[in-house]
């Protein structure tokens, strides 16, 4: 580790020689921006504030920087809210810094502090470090707002602003927005990073042939970007979405040429189009072949094998994971819970709903609620789905999935009083309403209750929920 010489520290404690005092506060700030530690940060922090020099912005600035790469973002704020005059850089600086920590909403809080303040005016940097907040938040409500202001700021669009711009409007799912800022970005350039963008918000969207005529217009465009890893994976996604294995294979011919076989990134987005597209054999060669796995390998794995009935290989999988101590996250014990739910393998599933917090952190949310009542219904545990059902608060579209489920389950095992009670729920719900009309009509009808059955008939008929007889009798 790197010490500041004791002669410099000595003279620099002379205040009164001002030379010696700008050649200490020249090496100061030397020193702190070539240190990656953080013990010396903080020893050269310390120095800043006894000699005096904090209160220069530029001093302070530096500063912040450091911690904010070191991801000691409390620390940097601290150093922010010392200054006196913190300038766009300093606001800019915090703002990005908790992006880099994962704390988005902080960071748009951080924003309208700024925003209230009115003493300083973001720039593009401050702008396109807040979309990447509404990014990471998919709050499109607030990306509009504040790409708002910016269309009233004055200033002038770059490469780096509407890329964060495209890359908002894709994650929050409004590909038609994010085609017009990619579209409006010809006249200024696009690079490698706003290609990808927009391919990628195709991808995600369920939109793999644009993605694909998209991939190749950048293929055949006079630049000098090729494609990196993020654009392979997201071409290979665009792939999965559409469930065409040949033309996942064709893209994996393109990223073995290419080179990029190996990289994490891509590695793992062709696990996931082979597991998806039903190749499990070729997904196992991809995941065998990973030399650094991560959770997102292993949960991709996971779920290949919950998909294709294997539950007991997939929860060895899951075991093989935890004691590499990598950390399972919210879709990976999904995965397990739908393996469990496609084995038979319930007892096993309770165990790991009722311990997801516990062992692994992750609190069950009502995706997780409504795989276990799925798995419970299937297996003929219908009363205790019911009771698990009616304990979970969710919103509208996870509840008809939910009580949807429960429907199927009633039906399967003959249970007219489930049917029931789920049939109502999806149609109070205003979710799935026809196919709950037909089926409680039709539980009615079983039960004997022909007149129930036909006046929801005719109620499904009033309000536009018109079902073919012969459907009806057959659902």
């Amino acid at each position: 580790m790197s010490v500041l010489p004791p002669r410099l520290l000595r003279l620099s404690f002379t205040p009164k020689n001002d030379f010696f005092h700008l050649k200490t506060k020249a090496f100061l700030v030397q020193k702190l921006s070539e240190t990656t530690d953080l013990f010396l940060t903080n020893l050269l922090h310390t120095l800043i504030l006894k000699l005096g020099f904090a209160t220069d912005t530029f001093t302070a600035n530096l500063l912040i920087n450091k911690y904010v790469k070191l991801r000691e973002i409390n620390t940097a704020r601290k150093v922010f809210d010392e200054m006196c005059e913190p300038n766009v850089v300093s606001w800019t600086s915090v703002i990005s810094g908790y992006n880099d920590t994962s704390q988005p909403q902080t960071a748009l809080s951080m924003f309208q502090e700024m925003h209230k303040a009115r003493s300083v005016s973001p720039n593009e940097f401050t702008f396109a470090s807040v979309f990447k907040a509404c990014s990471a938040l998919a709050e499109s409500r607030i990306g509009k707002n504040i790409h708002a202001r910016l269309e009233v700021s004055g200033l002038r669009s770059n490469t780096v602003m509407s890329s964060s711009l495209l890359d908002m409007y894709g994650k929050c799912n409004d590909v038609e927005t994010a085609r017009r800022v990619f579209d409006s970005m010809a006249s200024y350039g696009r690079n490698v990073v706003s290609w990808t963008s927009m391919i990628t918000a195709y991808a995600q969207n369920a939109r793999g042939h644009e993605a694909i005529e998209l991939f190749r217009s950048f293929n055949a465009a006079s630049t000098n970007d090729r494609p990196n890893q993020f654009m392979r994976a997201s071409v290979i996604s665009a792939c999965t979405s559409l469930g065409r294995l040949q033309w996942g294979k064709v893209s994996h011919g393109l990223v073995t040429r290419g080179g990029y076989e190996s990289n994490i990134v891509v590695a793992t987005s062709l696990l996931d189009m082979y597991a998806k597209c039903g190749s499990l054999s070729c997904a196992e060669k991809i995941f065998l072949r990973i030399r650094c796995h991560s959770v997102i390998s292993y949960t991709s794995m996971i779920m290949a094998k919950a998909k294709h009935g294997l539950g007991e290989p997939a929860i060895q999988l899951f075991d093989e994971m935890v004691s590499r101590r990598i950390k399972p996250n919210y879709v990976t014990l999904l995965g397990v819970l739908h393996a469990c739910g496609h084995s038979g393998l319930v007892n096993e599933g309770l165990g790991y709903l009722n311990s997801m917090k516990e062992k692994h952190g992750v609190v069950p949310d009502p995706r997780h609620y409504t795989c276990v009542v799925d798995m419970l219904g299937r297996f003929g545990r219908v009363d205790e789905a019911y009771e698990l059902a009616k304990t979970i608060e969710v919103g509208a579209e996870q509840g008809a999935l939910m009580w949807g489920a429960l429907l199927s389950a009633g039906r399967l095992h003959g249970r007219v009083d489930i049917v029931c009670e789920a049939s109502k729920r999806l149609i109070q719900s205003n979710q799935q309403v026809t196919s709950a009309y037909v089926a409680l009509s039709n539980a009615h009808a079983v039960a004997g209750g022909w007149e129930d059955s036909e006046s929801l008939r005719l109620e499904m008929k009033r309000g536009g929920n018109v079902k073919e007889r012969a459907y009806a009798q057959n659902a």
